[in-house]
């Protein structure tokens, strides 16, 4: 139990950094909030609750898709994780940034008298730290996956939500945190209120474009996203250097989690096989597949005439 207990930290330090670096940050916002009538602190703490709450929809999530696959869900939940990361970004733009240009609204009608910014100040530095730690573990986690593709390439193709979320979340909370610092600065140095509304809007309006670009990437692996190229050109290659098969008409693959595909093989057999010895063949060629590519989860061979094949409008071979 407790070694299972550490293995689920490790394999979720990236959320568990960050929902503790924000349980902290939230609480601390809240007093220096209270205590200064800043709005764009306000706004802040508000942004740290609702990622502390991401964080934990998104370990719910991955706990729900590692249930074993029954009869109403033959492939397993895996996509579950991809459905709470897309809840994530409708609480993201509906509470994270519908409150702050709300609250910043209200500041700009009805501007409060600020008081002692230094408080401010302090929780903002400290804020800065734990977010810039939480951060940093997400760049390390995440970059060990990148390979050499481009950091915006390589959040386009990963099929792992909950890494690229605390990302695009930290990333925001560190540029909140910039534009919470300027608002409050600027409010006292000019003494008019009202900046820091501005900057409270501000925050909600990043806050929508990060929700934006998550709820764009969550959409995709929601409704269903075929493995990487490499992966599909290998199964296809594997596939067609087996002795009795004489074309391989299409793979297609689905991920049915971030670690799980599904992956369905139109290939034309040698004529002369019997049905005994095709099927024979295909559990061969599956345990092969397996031992070789371990993320098909399910696979499904079909044998079919290349002419025949191409008589149904179809994707690309090797789509």
């Amino acid at each position: 139990m407790a070694d299972s207990f550490v293995q689920n930290i490790r394999a979720n330090i990236v959320l568990y950094g960050a929902l503790a670096a924000n349980v902290g940050i939230g609480v601390a916002k809240f007093v220096a909030a209270g205590i200064s009538g800043s709005s764009s602190m306000l706004t802040e703490g508000v942004h740290s609750c609702v990622d502390s709450g991401n964080q934990i929809l998104m370990l719910y999530g991955q706990n729900q898709a590692k249930r074993p696959p029954d009869l109403q869900h033959p492939f397993g939940y895996g996509r579950e994780v991809y459905f709470w990361s897309f809840v994530v970004a409708i609480l993201i733009f509906a509470v994270g940034a519908g409150v702050s240009v709300y609250e910043g609204y209200q500041h700009i009608r009805e501007p409060e008298e600020l008081g002692s910014a230094t408080l401010n100040y302090v929780v903002l530095a400290i804020s800065a730290l734990l977010e810039g730690s939480s951060w940093t573990i997400a760049v390390r986690e995440f970059g060990k996956n990148k390979g050499k593709s481009s950091w915006w390439g390589a959040i386009h193709r990963s099929k792992d939500p909950s890494g690229f979320i605390v990302l695009f979340e930290d990333s925001a909370a560190l540029v909140g945190l910039a534009i919470a610092a300027i608002g409050v600065w600027a409010s006292h140095y000019f003494r008019d209120p009202r900046i820091d509304g501005v900057a409270s809007i501000l925050i909600g309006l990043l806050l929508a474009l990060i929700a934006s670009l998550l709820a764009r990437e969550s959409k995709g692996l929601l409704i269903g996203e075929r493995a990487e190229p490499e992966l599909v050109s290998k199964v296809h290659t594997l596939i067609d250097a087996h002795p009795a098969i004489t074309a391989v008409n299409h793979v297609r693959t689905i991920h049915t989690a971030p670690d799980s595909i599904f992956v369905a093989i139109s290939a034309d057999f040698v004529d002369t096989l019997t049905m005994g010895e095709g099927e024979v063949i295909i559990a061969d060629i599956e345990a092969h597949l397996r031992a070789e590519v371990p993320m098909l989860a399910s696979i499904y061979i079909r044998p079919e005439k290349r002419e025949a094949a191409r008589l149904v409008v179809e994707l690309p071979a090797h789509v």
